[in-house]
């Protein structure tokens, strides 16, 4: 088993790369967007650049990420794996304030997010069709606009990361715990699964594939269980 997050994510796109990996659904917006393994790494490919091109990022520096489940909220959390870094914020529990080189925050957690010293901020709407932020706050830049911008491939760092041994473990044990296997299709309510290792590299280490469900409407489950071709569901 790899140690690496980034080794994580590659093989779960190798075999395909242009099989859908995330779909995410908001049924308050009525928002749907599908990425394939191939697209969700050329997210990944600009994060990491943004990181280090732009935030002169080193492995080992601290990124805060106060993002809900989000496909964007995975683009950035690979792409700072991607880059050796080490992550706060992102999983329950551990939004407490510190001081970090980059700090990534959704719109309506820029008050909070004003208590994270930080080097760059970048704000982002996670609105439907990645539009960007309507009203940036000051001092901070637009990541879907920022990300743009930067090349569409990035060579992950060889080490691993100062966090990836024991969420790659992690990441496996939960995928054991939940029931994911290789080829499912998971369902996921991202209310009742907020953490990133359920969410996001649960699935990637067990090789599925995930349609990840903000604001789910329990009326709308067995339809989109059907049509998605669900295996898994953790509602």
């Amino acid at each position: 088993m790899t140690e690496n997050i980034s080794g994580l994510f590659a093989a779960a796109i190798a075999a395909d790369p242009t099989r859908p990996l995330l779909t995410w659904y908001d049924d308050t917006t009525g928002d749907r967007t599908e990425l394939s393994g191939a697209t969700l790494a050329n997210w990944v490919a600009k994060t990491a650049n943004l990181l280090v091109d732009s935030a002169g990022l080193a492995p080992g520096d601290p990124v805060g990420v106060l993002l809900p489940p989000h496909w964007q909220t995975a683009a950035v959390l690979l792409g700072c794996w991607s880059t050796g870094s080490a992550v706060a914020g992102a999983r329950p529990g551990e939004s407490a304030a510190q001081p970090v080189e980059v700090l990534f925050a959704s719109v309506d957690r820029v008050g909070e997010a004003t208590a994270w010293p930080a080097g760059d901020r970048y704000a982002l709407a996670l609105a439907p069709l990645a539009a960007p932020v309507r009203d940036l706050p000051s001092g901070w830049a637009d990541y879907v606009i920022e990300v743009r911008g930067h090349g569409d491939h990035f060579t992950p760092y060889p080490a691993a990361g100062p966090q990836d041994p024991v969420l790659a473990d992690l990441a496996a044990q939960r995928a054991t715990e939940l029931g994911i296997g290789a080829g499912d299709r998971v369902l996921v309510n991202a209310v009742r699964h907020p953490d990133p290792v359920d969410w996001l590299l649960a699935p990637l280490a067990a090789g599925a594939s995930t349609v990840l469900c903000g604001n789910l409407d329990p009326a709308r489950l067995a339809d989109r269980a059907t049509a998605e071709k669900v295996t898994v569901q953790l509602t």
